[in-house]
């Protein structure tokens, strides 16, 4: 049995093993270095890429975005910042995260220059994508970034590195942020911002782990003390990167268990027989169904009713809409009459209020003229009745006194107000 266990572990070793493949490690690094300049035609083509990813964005084309994922050189620096930590070479990290930090800036604002003077503005499906990340875009960046270190560090590379810049997508994240800042919508850049983030931290950590899984050689001069500090800001970036990724896939496996519950409590809770259900939806904890054919009876609802706390379904109300086509099709055009009716009625009284302010200006105007006691005027609905508030001035026997009922009278005719009344003061 011994034997036979220590034959196994031998072939798992033999055909896992990745020491035996390793790239010179002075090479590695070299290559590494020299991919975290960006000028000349690295930015260049990263500009390109952008403008590329960008106009894929903005036409929906994936294979556009793909296009230029391939072509982005933006790994460089990213998997720069993941090597100089492992091996502790920090005159490397500070031009990893010094050219990161360009190619980022730059990105992000060509971006935005293409979308401020591009004609079509609307957000499509390929750009919506990258706005909302959760911890499953984690895992395809950390993923990603380890094949791709485990390419870089070993002699058989063949076609990862492509794949690698396709699967974690840097390019188009950027390309939302700068449609975020041109369309003046935060939450697209804040959200696809983030998702570039990520990508960075998993990516660089794969780096790191793959780094240290080859055994590269860390630097002799550094201490202990500086490697648990490291190690220690890494932690915190981690669990910062994480948290809201985290609450993120939280509410999107939440929204999809309460959905697959209510197409569970539909198919197999409300009748089916001589009964066609053609629309479901929930609406401020309400379920409304509409079904076509048989009517389903209210014994046979309030039974259901009793058992949607099974299903997930505790405090939501269940509101069927059934009938016939006719009849339904007549009953929505009476909520849509009823709702217009509605809306006409709100304009309506709305208008009544709103006319006053131009009423009052006008009569204010003439009654001053007409009335030469009266210093103001204003007009306007008081719980439910017309009512004019004059001013009049302090009684003089040179000029005449100011007849209230006369006042009021031609109060009522101007306004075209039978019933207003006059309050002086």
């Amino acid at each position: 049995m011994k034997y036979t266990l220590r034959n196994i572990w031998k072939g798992v070793k033999y055909y896992f093993n990745l020491l035996s493949d390793r790239e010179d490690e002075r090479q590695v690094v070299e290559q590494v270095s020299a991919g975290v300049v960006f000028r000349g035609t690295n930015l260049w083509i990263l500009m390109f890429a952008i403008l590329i990813a960008s106009l894929g964005l903005n036409v929906n084309s994936p294979a556009v975005i793909i296009g230029a994922m391939l072509i982005s050189p933006l790994m460089g620096p990213i998997i720069g910042m993941g090597l100089s930590v492992g091996i502790g070479d920090y005159d490397l990290l500070k031009r990893a995260l010094k050219n990161y930090g360009v190619a980022t800036l730059i990105s992000v604002v060509t971006a935005t220059l293409y979308f401020l003077i591009s004609p079509l503005s609307e957000a499509r499906s390929e750009l919506l994508a990258r706005t909302s990340p959760t911890l499953y875009d984690v895992l395809i960046a950390f993923c990603g970034g380890a094949a791709g270190v485990l390419a870089l560090t070993t002699k058989s590379k063949g076609q990862v590195i492509p794949g690698v810049a396709i699967a974690t997508a840097l390019m188009p994240p950027l390309c939302t942020a700068g449609y975020g800042l041109a369309t003046a919508q935060w939450n697209y850049f804040l959200g696809a911002f983030y998702l570039f983030f990520i990508n960075t931290v998993f990516i660089a950590l794969s780096t790191f782990l793959g780094v240290k899984l080859m055994r590269f050689h860390t630097n002799p001069s550094l201490s202990p003390e500086r490697m648990q500090y490291g190690r220690r800001v890494i932690t915190i970036i981690l669990v910062i990167t994480l948290i809201p990724a985290a609450i993120m896939t939280v509410s999107i496996v939440q929204k999809n268990i309460f959905e697959r519950n209510v197409t569970a409590f539909v198919e197999r809770e409300l009748p089916h027989a001589g009964t066609q259900i053609v629309d479901r939806r929930v609406v401020h904890d309400t379920l409304r169904v509409v079904a076509v054919g048989r009517i389903i009876s209210e014994a046979e609802l309030a039974d259901a009713r009793s058992r949607m706390a099974y299903y997930g379904l505790k405090g939501v109300a269940l509101e069927m809409i059934q009938g016939t086509g006719a009849e339904l099709a007549t009953r929505y055009n009476s909520e849509i009459a009823a709702s217009e009716g509605r809306v006409a009625l709100l304009a309506q009284q709305l208008e009544a209020y709103t006319r006053y302010d131009t009423l009052t200006a006008h009569v204010a105007s003439e009654a001053t003229v007409l009335f030469p006691g009266v210093v103001s005027v204003a007009v306007g609905r008081v719980g439910g009745e017309t009512v004019a508030l004059v001013q009049l001035a302090p009684s003089d026997e040179e000029q005449p006194r100011t007849d209230p009922e006369q006042l009021q009278q031609w109060l009522r005719v101007r306004t075209q107000e039978e019933n207003l009344r006059l309050v002086l003061e």
